[in-house]
């Protein structure tokens, strides 16, 4: 048994990183399922519960800008990292920022907002003190308050992202994000609607958009961890993310 949630997200910005384009970052389009997965266990996560994401409706229209991002030239090395943890000892593990800080041009997203329709499931590693109904309890309760055990963030953790549980029954009313934007009032609740504006061929009103191959998740339990990647197309601004185990991921 699965039980299904809504949450509305919105920030400023959000970089959704293109794997193969991850020097020079550029954003996808869209969000993605990972993303969107990162955001809900920010909110609520054990190990007896895996999220699984059903679909993301974009809300407003596809804006790009570029910027320039502080970050470092490179990263620390996995063998370092393995003899520093077998010896106990980290003497000689570092990474001095201030020396090796390079600036990097990235291509954002602005002003992007979505709703998240997933899905929980149990995993093997519930137990008897699990259900479906505590968990979802759980989320409901702490979404509704504004709680995280971390902050959530669209795409990188410089770009924080608001949300905002929805009730699946409740009729969407007041501005959108993008309204408020261009009234000056970026700091206000958006309602979950989708800006008027948005409503075109862009974000597959009328023809539906291929978006290319996406990232779906990463598989960390295999040798490797090989990227898992999907189809993506959006129809009447709606991405329909397929469910794991389905023919469509590919890696």
């Amino acid at each position: 048994m699965s039980y299904g949630i809504r949450l509305h997200v919105w920030g400023r910005h959000a970089l959704f990183t293109r794997p193969e384009l991850k020097v020079e970052r550029t954003s996808y389009d869209v969000m993605t399922p990972s993303a969107a997965r990162g955001i809900l266990e920010a909110i609520h996560w054990k190990p007896a519960i895996r999220w699984v994401i059903d679909r993301i409706h974009v809300l407003e229209p596809i804006r790009f800008q570029s910027i320039r991002r502080n970050e470092v030239g490179h990263k620390a090395p996995a063998g370092s990292i393995k003899r520093a943890m077998n010896r106990g000892d980290l003497e000689g593990l570092q990474l001095l920022v201030d020396e090796d800080r390079q600036q990097r041009a990235s291509t954002v997203l602005v002003n992007p907002a979505y709703v998240i329709e997933a899905h929980f499931e149990l995993t093997a590693k519930a137990d008897a003190s699990d259900s479906e109904g505590k968990h979802l309890d759980i989320f409901n309760r702490r979404a509704a308050k504004g709680q995280c055990f971390h902050q959530p963030c669209l795409g990188t953790r410089e770009f924080a992202a608001s949300f905002r549980l929805l009730d699946p029954g409740a009729l969407p009313s007041g501005p959108s994000w993008g309204e408020l934007c261009r009234e000056g009032r970026p700091t206000a609740t958006p309602a979950p609607v989708r800006d008027a504006q948005a409503e075109t061929p862009d974000l597959g009103f009328g023809t539906p958009r291929d978006l290319g191959f996406m990232l779906w998740d990463i598989d960390h339990a295999a040798p490797g961890r090989p990227s898992l990647l999907f189809r993506a197309t959006l129809r009447d601004g709606v991405l329909e993310v397929p469910p794991p185990g389905s023919p469509e991921i590919k890696r």
